[in-house]
């Protein structure tokens, strides 16, 4: 009767401490909310910032909410940073590269001109030492940082009168984006740098004589081809442009061990999706736009090499003047030259032969 006993009351502290065993792991509920520096009716770019909160909202179980807003709606677009860094939000979505008046060093967390292209920079990110460096100069402003998309090699805009050669950019006022500004205005260009919703209505209003943005899937649904009919390539400044979501440090770190993975993994799940996004949508739209009578124009060859020389001088004068940006540039620049030496043989000559085959 006593060893019977013993085990029945053995058996039920048994179930007891199993029962007892998620009450002990359960995770707090927590809110954050996300600003991000897009609007809303950019599906694509706007939604990884959607796409991370859905999949933070499943991994949790419900219990780990993320409201997203869009630039404008709690704070300016490009204040999003110091939104982040003095804890106003949680986090937020956004193009570091918009923050070069801070300090150059953001843009090589995004793009700089002939720079890495989408998979080189996510390779860089994630293998290379990418992700290390950039978040050591992101903690200076209390952020860490977590890959939040690419949108591939991009446009190179709209022009209300195509460009024939260098002597086009002197005095072009156009709207760009990040590093590329610096790049242009030695050209003799006049870079203007406008958020996403307001492009259109510079463009129409003539304040501005040239815009890019992204690429055919956001530039249609903003309208450029009805002020600008001219559309150039290659965005030699942007050939793999990354998102962040930037991470108030304190907020971070008061997550528990199961809340940062989670943190980690959507954020991977957003920067995948928003790659695969943008290229199962371009081709179509680039036809209607196409078809909608916008021009064609490649960039012309000396515009190219005028700004690759520039860039290259400015990058070598930033490396004298700019200790963050000589840390970070130095292992960058080693991997792209090593990343182009690869894909040399093969991305670049295997795509070379399916684009002029007869498909």
């Amino acid at each position: 009767m006593q060893r019977r006993s013993f085990v029945q009351h053995a058996g039920l502290a048994g179930v007891l401490s199993l029962g007892a065993a998620p009450a002990v792991h359960a995770q707090a509920a927590v809110r954050w909310r996300l600003a991000s520096s897009f609007p809303k009716s950019l599906d694509t770019i706007f939604g990884a910032a959607e796409v991370f909160a859905k999949k933070m909202h499943e991994l949790s179980g419900g219990k780990f909410q993320v409201s997203v807003h869009a630039g404008g709606e709690l704070m300016p677009p490009f204040g999003v940073v110091d939104g982040v860094q003095n804890g106003t939000v949680e986090m937020a979505h956004t193009a570091p590269y918009y923050f070069v008046g801070k300090d150059e060093t953001f843009a090589i967390g995004c793009a700089i001109p002939f720079g890495l292209n989408s998979r080189q920079m996510t390779a860089w990110m994630y293998e290379g030492n990418g992700l290390k460096l950039m978040r050591e100069f992101y903690a200076k402003y209390n952020i860490i940082s977590f890959p939040g998309g690419n949108t591939g090699a991009q446009m190179g805009g709209w022009y209300r009168k195509p460009l024939k050669s260098l002597d086009d950019m002197k005095g072009l006022k156009m709207r760009i984006g990040g590093f590329a500004g610096k790049v242009i205005e030695r050209l003799g260009a006049v870079p203007q740098n406008i958020p996403g919703g307001e492009i259109y209505q510079a463009l129409e209003k003539g304040t501005i004589d040239a815009a890019e943005w992204v690429g055919p899937y956001d530039d249609q649904k903003l309208g450029f081809n009805k002020v600008a009919p001219n559309y150039h390539f290659p965005g030699w400044w942007e050939g793999g442009p990354q998102l962040d979501f930037f991470i108030n440090q304190k907020a971070y770190d008061a997550l528990s061990a199961e809340h940062k993975a989670m943190v980690e993994a959507a954020a991977a799940v957003a920067h995948t999706d928003m790659q695969a996004k943008y290229d199962a949508r371009n081709p179509l739209a680039l036809k209607q736009l196409v078809a909608a009578k916008a021009k064609l124009v490649q960039m012309p060859a000396s515009i190219m090499d005028a700004a690759f020389k520039a860039s290259m001088d400015i990058y070598s004068e930033l490396n004298d003047k700019n200790p963050n940006w000589k840390k970070v540039y130095a292992d960058y620049a080693k991997f792209r030259a090593d990343q182009n030496l690869w894909f040399k043989f093969t991305e670049a000559t295997f795509d070379r032969y399916m684009q002029n085959a007869k498909l």
